[in-house]
């Protein structure tokens, strides 16, 4: 998994997987897609005005807790 975030635009990209030749693309909402391939699988999320979707921390850090080990990581967007 990869995630990306384009602070100009305020889009982020969540990729499950890489893309192939063919992807649809569900509009689920106006600040929502999903990607798939032509088997169903879902190959990436993306979050149109990010900074209001992802769980920020009270400095606006993007936050990531591993619930395997418990660590927390914090990644600043800006």
């Amino acid at each position: 998994m990869k995630i990306t975030y384009d602070l100009r635009k305020n889009v982020a990209y969540i990729r499950l997987r890489e893309k192939r030749a063919e992807v649809e693309t569900l509009r689920i909402t106006d600040e929502l897609n999903i990607d798939l391939a032509p088997d169903g699988t879902v190959l990436g999320i993306d979050l149109l005005n990010a900074n209001e979707q992802l769980a920020l921390g009270a400095d606006g850090n993007l936050v990531l807790v591993d619930e395997g080990c418990g660590k927390t990581y914090e990644v600043a967007l800006s």
